[in-house]
């Protein structure tokens, strides 16, 4: 049984995989794929893997949404959200608010469902979802004119805590728990309590990150994932808005002014496990999902979809955006990319497992919706924006992340200044550097000096150096090779090393950079050009 969930659980990730691939040529969402895969694998599908729990399918993707809004605040750009963000923030609360509510009062007149049961409807489908709107762009590495990636991303990425908040309120008052007072210290503890715990724990963790030194290697990335959690579960606790508090923690974590110790390991891990996060989400929820059912909620869906897309999302971008003259170009882009996503049906799940009496199949209602919306508006979000002349083709989306400079096709060289060298006792400006070399910086004892044409370099400087990467991917190999005792490399100058290429030698704690008159030592460990 065990090896073969294990089969499984490998057979989905490597399809996932290979799926994203394909989706990115064909300009398909790739999250499209993902739900589509697990309808494939689940009942009504080919595979027929049975899974109808929706108790535990929520607490996995719940967990899993603690992961990816912490990503969504760690790798956003402050410096660049920044123009927009009072903008963003009134879209992820009052944009939130009014599409939910005309979402909700359309149900309840057209529809004809209960009112507080629109209601509930409305709220789920309330807030937008930031994996699928830069799953397109990124694959594209599209940017958007006026800051409106940036708008996007803030909206996006802050706004499941309040659609979360809305669909707690309304269950209470479905289940007869929700007096007035009750309700407003609801949303006092959610947002404040919330805040606050994102706050207080990003402090705690800068803290920790600077102070705790002398971890192994990884178990700092390790400290981290323990302190997403507590960020989550404390605001939690205490009544709280956990999804808020995790979006600050990493908001706060992403882009504080002197760095995150270890920022580039945490970015390529998260990165890798927020891609299996929402691998792990959109594929549980197609799994869950039952395709017999679909064509009998496909009516009412379609309808709310279509009003969702081309009424209530572009009326609340408008009430926003319309104040600060933005113009309608953006705003009608904007809302265009108002895609609804993961959080939606995982809200829809939690409405699904509580006791409050439900007429209707609100999960695969609002599965629909999401199918409708990641298939449409994910799919047409390259020509809309080209067709509103929105694209900034002098950009690139990866500025809209904190990470970005890990994305830059840019290098740094270290070069000491020993006794005797060239460069030693000579101004910048009189050195002759090869072509797209800039000299950066002089590390001189403890001082770090922007050096400028008259700055002379002395013997003991180390001078960074950048230069542009490769733009293609040159498929260069390294391996490492220890030297034994009595081996071809011992004592054995490298210029006889028979054309193989040694590019560092790491001798104990020291790195070296050998030419042809280095002999290797035993023990020495050798990083070799693999041929």
């Amino acid at each position: 049984m065990l090896l073969t969930a294990l089969f499984l659980a490998a057979a989905v990730i490597f399809l996932c995989i290979v799926c994203q691939r394909v989706s990115s040529r064909l300009g398909v969402p790739m999250l499209l794929i993902f739900i589509l895969l697990g309808m494939a694998f689940g009942s009504d599908g080919v595979v027929k893997i049975w899974f109808d729990d929706y108790h535990l399918a929520e607490q996995i993707c719940s967990t899993a949404l603690i992961f990816i809004m912490f990503y969504g605040g760690f790798g956003t750009k402050w410096h660049e959200a920044k123009p927009v963000a009072p903008q963003a923030v009134l879209l992820s609360t009052v944009g939130v608010v009014v599409t939910a509510g005309l979402t909700g009062l359309f149900a309840y007149f057209v529809l004809h469902l209960p009112f507080w049961e629109s209601m509930l409807l409305g709220s789920v489908v309330g807030s937008t979802d930031a994996a699928s709107v830069f799953s397109v762009l990124r694959s594209k590495k599209l940017d958007l004119r006026d800051h409106t990636a940036s708008l996007l991303e803030v909206e996006s990425g802050s706004n499941d805590p309040c659609a979360y908040m809305l669909t707690a309120v309304v269950l209470s008052v479905m289940n007869g728990t929700g007096s007035g007072g009750a309700i407003l210290y609801t949303i006092f503890a959610q947002v404040v309590y919330g805040a606050v715990g994102g706050v207080v724990l990003a402090l705690v963790a800068l803290w920790a990150l600077k102070h705790l030194k002398g971890l192994p290697e990884g178990f700092d990335t390790v400290l981290v994932v323990a302190l997403v959690l507590f960020s989550y579960v404390l605001p939690a606790w205490v009544g709280g808005n956990g999804y808020l508090s995790t979006y600050l923690f990493g908001l706060i974590l992403g882009n504080h002014p002197q760095g995150v110790p270890g920022k580039k390991a945490l970015v390529h891990f998260f990165d890798g496990l927020t891609g299996l996060m929402q691998m792990l989400i959109f594929f549980l929820l197609g799994l869950l999902s039952f395709p017999s059912h679909l064509p009998a909620v496909a009516g009412s869906g379609l309808l709310i979809a279509l009003f969702l897309t081309f009424i209530a999302r572009p009326v609340a971008v408008a009430l926003v955006l319309t104040p600060f003259r933005c113009s309608w170009r953006q705003q009608l882009l904007t809302a265009w990319a108002g895609l609804r996503g993961a959080a939606s049906i995982v809200f829809a799940i939690m409405a699904t497992t509580d006791q409050a009496v439900l007429h209707g199949d609100i999960f695969h209602l609002v599965f629909f919706i999401v199918l409708f919306s990641i298939t449409l508006q994910g799919t047409l979000l390259p020509p809309v924006a080209r067709g509103l002349k929105m694209i900034d083709k002098d950009s690139n989306v990866l500025r809209t992340f904190s990470d970005y400079s890990e994305e830059t096709p840019v290098q740094f060289v270290r070069l000491m200044i020993s006794e005797g060298h060239p460069w030693a006792g000579k101004a910048v400006k009189n050195l002759s550097l090869p072509p797209n070399v800039l000299l950066a910086l002089v590390l001189r004892d403890s001082e770090h000096l922007i050096p400028d044409g008259s700055t002379v370099l002395l013997s003991g400087d180390a001078v960074i150096m950048s230069t542009l990467s490769p733009d293609e991917n040159l498929n260069i190999h390294l391996f490492e090779y220890t030297v034994q005792k009595g081996d071809e490399w011992e004592g054995r100058p490298l210029s006889q090393s028979g054309g193989r290429l040694v590019v560092a030698l790491r001798r104990g704690e020291k790195f070296i950079i050998p030419h042809g008159r280095t002999e290797p030592k035993e023990h020495d460990v050798l990083v070799l050009l693999e041929e």
